[in-house]
């Protein structure tokens, strides 16, 4: 008997994934001056509010450093995983943000809320370089099976430091270790334009959000990376050299730029203070910044662009 007959029942079911997407039928993003790809660089700013007994926390921090693999000390406060974190506050933000300064180039600022409440200095950078500011939640954990009102209360907490900090709510959110009640919460705080929390499409999109009373929302998605990112210089068989790190994303640009004749694309690049602000791997951001500004159909840009231009062009482009 046929497999899709015999589970019929089980197929019909309501299925909350989208496998399809815009298919083999992308729009033309229509970026600003014809541009074949736009590329959009996302500094994480997290160094700070990482797990910490010093935060309240039950144990240290063990995700994404140098020490690939670490051990979480339960109670007790990890000095070798402090130091890593606070090189990227003390040193990696600073080197990554004057190469951006000198080249006069726009960028994403993924904010820990607790993290920029810690460092007053990196603050005022940020908003005398007017980067584009994005929540990345109160505290720098996976959410995964955080209590939902913990996370609510945690999303509130974020959008009240931004206020604070920078004078206005930050309209697009990114948690990264996000949890399934993320979106939705997000989504029911309202203010939000966008989020970030999805890495499965080369352009932003609509979709449609259920909300704790039952109403159907419309929101937008603008997709992130995990593989154009510096982390990959920290887990198991990423990249090793800087050169690695400048051969994925240039060959990245490429294909991307190359389909950009017919239907252009957006491509994402993720940074970490703590990682990529390390001389030997920011080599790779300098060469890569070398190559793409030598082609002129490119829009460097920030995320708060890519939505304002998405919901100008495409206001109410729906999935099929």
């Amino acid at each position: 008997m046929n497999l899709f007959i015999k589970n019929k029942e089980f197929f019909n079911k309501k299925y909350p994934r989208d496998l399809i997407g815009y298919s083999d039928y992308p729009p033309h993003a229509q970026w600003p001056n014809n541009a074949q790809i736009a590329i959009q660089f996302v500094l994480n700013y997290e160094e700070g509010a990482e797990s910490n007994v010093l935060h309240g926390d039950i144990k240290s921090e063990k995700f994404l450093s140098d020490i690939i693999n670490a051990n979480s000390y339960a109670n007790s406060r990890h000095m070798s995983m402090d130091s890593l974190y606070e090189y990227g506050a003390r040193a990696g933000f600073w080197r990554i943000h004057k190469e951006f300064k000198i080249r006069k180039l726009p960028l994403t600022i993924f904010g820990v809320g607790m993290a920029l409440v810690r460092n007053p200095e990196i603050v005022e950078t940020i908003k005398s370089a007017d980067y584009d500011i994005v929540s990345h939640g109160w505290r720098w954990l996976d959410y995964q099976n955080v209590n939902v009102n913990i996370e609510r209360q945690h999303i509130q907490q974020a959008v009240n430091t931004l206020l604070s900090l920078f004078g206005k709510k930050p309209t697009g959110w990114y948690t990264g270790r996000d949890s399934p009640n993320t979106r939705r919460l997000v989504v029911e705080h309202g203010g939000f334009i966008y989020d970030s929390d999805y890495y499965g499409d080369d352009l932003p999109f609509w979709t449609k959000v259920v909300c704790e009373d039952s109403t159907l929302k419309t929101h937008l998605i603008i997709p992130y990376t995990l593989e154009c990112n510096d982390m990959r210089f920290v887990m198991f068989q990423g990249f090793n050299t800087a050169n690695q790190f400048y051969n994925y994303l240039c060959d990245t640009f490429d294909v991307l730029y190359k389909e950009g004749e017919i239907a252009p694309k957006m491509m994402s690049i993720g940074m970490h203070c703590r990682i990529l602000g390390r001389p030997g791997r920011f080599i790779a951001l300098q060469r890569f910044l070398d190559y793409i500004q030598k082609y002129d159909k490119v829009w460097i840009c920030t995320r708060q662009q890519i939505a304002e231009h998405w919901m100008k062009k495409f206001p109410i482009l729906n999935k099929k």
